[in-house]
């Protein structure tokens, strides 16, 4: 079973100021974690794209390109590290930032992150204050090399 993020109490607020309103491809085969980060996402005033897997993922990818894409690592048909790799083989979407989020913490698997492409590894359960300043930056990133 996946680790749930932590997320603040609904009387709790994101510490840091949002930047923008990113649109966001979340991937990741559990209901569970799909539900918990978008909607949270979606309070915080982001437009959120679910797929269940990289496959899904690619096929989304066709029709919508993203500010940010949030992957699991573990996931069937085709793991988030091959969607990785898909995704920066593709002139299209080579530049959109990849925040890899898993319940493998290990050394290795953090390199083979990096190895394939991913922007930042975020180790679930996480603070989604630590989710949402990722975001912030990453996106803030890829919009200055436009």
């Amino acid at each position: 079973m996946a680790s749930s993020p932590t997320l603040p109490p609904e009387s709790e607020t994101h510490s840091g100021e949002t930047v923008g309103s990113y649109t966001i491809l979340m991937v990741d085969d559990s209901p569970t974690i799909r539900k918990l980060v978008s909607m949270t996402l979606e309070k915080y005033g982001h437009q959120v794209i679910c797929a269940t897997n990289g496959l899904d993922a690619l096929n989304k990818l066709k029709e919508v390109v993203p500010d940010l894409i949030l992957s699991d690592i573990t996931m069937p048909h085709m793991d988030g590290y091959q969607l990785c790799k898909m995704i920066r083989s593709n002139s299209v979407t080579k530049g959109v930032p990849i925040i890899m989020l898993s319940g493998k913490d290990g050394i290795f698997d953090k390199l083979r992150g990096r190895m394939v492409g991913a922007t930042a590894y975020i180790t679930k359960p996480f603070e989604i204050d630590s989710l949402l300043q990722l975001i912030d930056v990453h996106c803030q990133e890829a919009a200055q090399r436009i």
